[in-house]
């Protein structure tokens, strides 16, 4: 497709379908998970409510109570599901998530350091639970360096990491008086519970920055899975660019993780459950992020609905879905013989 002013775009018509209806999908269980709660909406008040057309009550219900709650919930869903398929691509395997590398795992070490050590807000867990994850994707990345950042090796050193940086949340928790240790568990579970316009605004600025950065480097990325070799063939700068794309896709994940806390296997799923949508070959980088977000918000609805009269964290649910997805996976990989 080529525009008036000379630029010339590929466009797959099956993922643009794809990219359409998961937007569709996630516009809808947002509006659908607006009108749940105590006090039930339906969609059409919910509808008229968003253009301002609502009751006194119903505003302060769905513009003040429940519409942050939504939005973060399709922020941290985006993030997760674009920095999934960016490390997934970058380590060109399916297994090569942030879940897997334990960055989630070092923002949450992050995290817990504020709480248990410093008691801090819930603003300042935000800020350590983001430079957790950035210390964490730092020592990843050095320690994986050799001669360049190649898949297999970026994978087992997240590993190790992830099981390091457990074995400190372990330690953090029983070092903890109770209610501190009570308050971290809640954290670390991963909710949308109590989220408000101060988590959306700092969220939505960091994806709005980092969303058109990533994807202005698409093209690179699609030719780093090809191989490095073939990459610099192509004029590709390939450790600049998997540089510039990790650290997005580590400011993303942790980012997400100080909004939500850490939401288990979204970044794992989100980016192969697009690829099967799409049918198509590369990092499928729109369709992982629309499907993150839909993933999230009706992962969330779920968790409100579908317990009876308790209501679970979304990561409860999202933990259990992406462990079915990647015993499924580890099962589907093996039989190919690439594990």
């Amino acid at each position: 497709m080529r525009t008036p002013g000379g630029l010339s775009l590929r466009v797959d018509p099956r993922a643009l379908i794809v990219v359409v209806v998961l937007a569709l999908a996630a516009c809808a269980a947002s509006v659908v998970l607006i009108g749940t709660g105590d006090f039930p909406i339906s969609t059409g008040d919910v509808l008229k409510t968003l253009v301002g057309n609502g009751t006194e009550g119903q505003e302060f219900i769905v513009n003040d109570l429940r519409l942050p709650r939504v939005i973060v919930g399709l922020l941290v869903g985006a993030a997760l599901g674009l920095g999934g398929a960016v490390f997934q691509a970058v380590s060109r395997n399916p297994l090569g998530s942030p879940d897997i590398l334990g960055l989630g795992q070092g923002a949450t070490a992050g995290a817990l350091v504020v709480i248990v050590l410093m008691s801090g807000s819930a603003n300042q867990v935000a800020v350590g639970a983001l430079i957790g994850g950035l210390v964490t994707g730092t020592a990843i990345y050095l320690l994986a360096w050799k001669r360049g950042v190649h898949g297999y090796r970026l994978v087992l050193v997240g590993i190790g990491v992830s099981a390091i940086a457990t074995a400190v949340n372990g330690y953090l928790i029983t070092k903890a008086d109770l209610v501190d240790a009570a308050r971290a568990v809640v954290w670390m579970t991963g909710s949308l519970d109590g989220r408000d316009w101060k988590q959306v605004w700092p969220l939505l600025v960091l994806c709005c920055v980092l969303v058109p950065l990533v994807l202005a480097n698409a093209r690179g990325l699609r030719m780093m899975e090809m191989g490095d070799d073939v990459s610099n063939a192509l004029g590709v700068r390939v450790e600049r660019v998997r540089l510039l794309l990790m650290v997005c896709a580590v400011l993303l994940t942790a980012s997400a993780t100080a909004a939500a806390g850490p939401v288990a296997f979204v970044a794992l799923t989100a980016p192969q459950l697009a690829r099967r949508l799409t049918r198509s070959p590369g990092p499928n980088l729109v369709p992982a992020l629309f499907m993150g977000a839909a993933l999230l918000v009706t992962a969330d609805w779920a968790a409100q609905r579908l317990f009876g009269d308790g209501q679970l964290p979304v990561g409860v649910v999202t933990g259990v879905l992406g462990g079915v997805y990647l015993l499924w996976l580890l099962v589907t990989e093996r039989k190919a013989g690439r594990i």
